[in-house]
């Protein structure tokens, strides 16, 4: 593996005009509309053969072939350029991004289901395409990085593909209001925003995948192992609210860092997208709304990520409390 993307996604997917970068407006607008709605051709029940290759025809047809080297990047002034600059994500949004592709592929390349494989596959490759967007726009706005940590296999293929899995579902939910906000407020650049609106909504498709392969997986699992799998996904939810708390970051020696970055922003970001202040129970309702139009196109028999979205909806009756 891996098998390239030529080979992943045949025509007619429209694939090698969009790679060439000869697209016109139309053809963009039209794989944009495609990213956004797919439905089933035939029943499925969850955690069946048609389930899995349902998943895998919503993955492969809502594919968008844009190319990160003919993204426009608008010029900023300098007020908008500093306030990108600034924002502390840039080092962990690459990082993250690597880790993700490596993590995907190597679980395509243990899986023993070939249809999953290759959806997998493909969620590995645009994870690396990703990367390949903030590079280039790291590059356009002369904001510097770190030197990259060398990005490791994974001996334990199925923890790291949860891990990634579950992180994306939680940043995800949290990213769509954010970028919402932004959009808004137009604290950023209106041509901006809209240059990241694919990888946004790639996103969604991403976690959409996770959550369809998930239910998949627990029914395949043989009835002795689903203790251990379940007791797997708990540890997963346990070690992503360490990490969140910030406990991993304070075991890197305290070295300091030539830019503080914040491994929590699509969670208390919004003053970083925004120069409106904007409650906690605004921007989860924020949230909630981008979370349910992102999804709404998708045929409603594929599952949704559920967790962070149901925390959310119990929590904002609280908020709006608070804030009264």
């Amino acid at each position: 593996m891996s098998a390239t993307i030529e080979e992943l996604l045949p025509p007619p997917f429209g694939l090698a005009l969009a790679l060439r970068g000869e697209a016109d407006e139309a053809t963009i607008a039209a794989a944009d509309a495609r990213a956004r709605h797919w439905q089933a051709d035939a029943p499925f029940a969850i955690g069946s053969d048609a389930h899995r290759d349902a998943c895998w025809a919503m993955f492969r047809d809502t594919f968008n072939p844009y190319k990160p080297s003919i993204i426009d990047w608008p010029k900023l002034d300098a007020q908008a350029r500093e306030r990108l600059i600034n924002l502390p994500i840039w080092d962990i949004a690459v990082q993250t991004e690597g880790k993700a592709r490596l993590r995907m592929l190597s679980y395509a390349r243990a899986s023993a289901d070939r249809v999953w494989g290759k959806a997998v596959e493909l969620n590995g490759w645009e994870e690396g395409r990703h990367k390949v967007v903030l590079s280039h726009l790291v590059a356009a706005y002369g904001i510097a990085l770190e030197k990259e940590p060398p990005y490791i296999e994974p001996r334990d293929t199925e923890w790291a593909y949860l891990v990634t899995g579950f992180s994306e579902c939680i940043d995800s939910f949290f990213a769509f209001g954010l970028f919402e906000l932004a959009r808004r407020s137009a604290f950023f650049p209106p041509e901006l925003v809209e240059t990241f609106e694919p990888v946004i909504q790639e996103e969604a498709r991403h976690i959409l995948l996770f959550a369809n392969w998930l239910a998949w997986h627990r029914r395949h699992i043989p009835w002795w192992r689903r203790p251990w799998f379940e007791l797997r996904v708990l540890g997963v939810w346990a070690f992503l609210a360490w990490e969140r708390m910030g406990i991993a970051r304070g075991m890197d020696g305290g070295k300091p860092k030539p830019r503080a970055q914040d491994n929590n922003f699509t969670i208390t970001g919004s003053r970083a997208v925004s120069d409106v202040d904007v409650s906690a129970a605004e921007l989860m309702a924020i949230c909630l709304a981008e979370n349910d139009r992102r999804f709404a196109g998708y045929d409603r028999r594929l599952l949704r990520p559920t967790t962070t979205p149901t925390l959310a909806r119990l929590m904002l009756p609280l908020l709006r409390w608070v804030k009264k």
